[in-house]
């Protein structure tokens, strides 16, 4: 009778791989990070929120350029913080605009930015014409034609651009 092999629980074996990374990287990419923006508290967030992404990917791969997956997704991350801050940035605008009599509660404030949050993360998963031809007929009016004008394809591809959409965020709605 063969040897048996001693059984390996595939999430350990995960959690150890991504603390060898975290302990052979976590030094360069907080490093990268904050000559890319500026700020050490920040840096140590992104670079923490990282790790947590490779850790919940569960890829059981070896990475062959662990510093350029690293930098990868640290990079997206920025990116969605630069956003999350411009959305912000109008929100606030659009306040400072707001007569004070028509001026939301806090907690109102709070609700619509959570939400912008919300349709902007929804809306980066989306295919670019997609999101394109949503907002272009939502926030501008135009119609399809001009839509399809605008992205260079068919008025029926742009039908079936906002199909999509809406498939989209009705699955959305029922994730909640």
């Amino acid at each position: 009778m063969p040897a048996s092999k001693p059984f390996t629980d595939p999430d350990v074996q995960h959690g150890h791989a991504v603390g060898r990374l975290y302990g052979e990287h976590h030094g360069w990419l907080l490093s990268w990070l904050r000559l890319k923006l500026g700020s050490s508290h920040l840096a140590a967030d992104l670079a923490q929120d990282t790790f947590l992404r490779v850790l919940a990917t569960r890829a059981g791969v070896t990475l062959l350029q662990p510093r350029a997956y690293l930098r990868t997704i640290a990079h997206g991350l920025a990116v969605n913080y630069w956003r999350r801050c411009d959305l912000e940035r109008a929100w606030l605008e659009a306040l400072a605009a707001m007569p004070e009599a028509l001026a939301p509660s806090p907690e109102e404030r709070l609700l619509v930015l959570e939400t912008l949050h919300r349709l902007d993360a929804m809306l980066a998963r989306l295919p670019h014409k997609a999101r394109l031809a949503f907002l272009m007929h939502q926030l501008d009016g135009s119609g399809y034609a001009e839509i399809a004008f605008e992205l260079g394809v068919s008025e029926r591809m742009v039908r079936k651009y906002m199909a999509q959409v809406m498939l989209h965020c009705l699955c959305l709605q029922q994730d909640d």
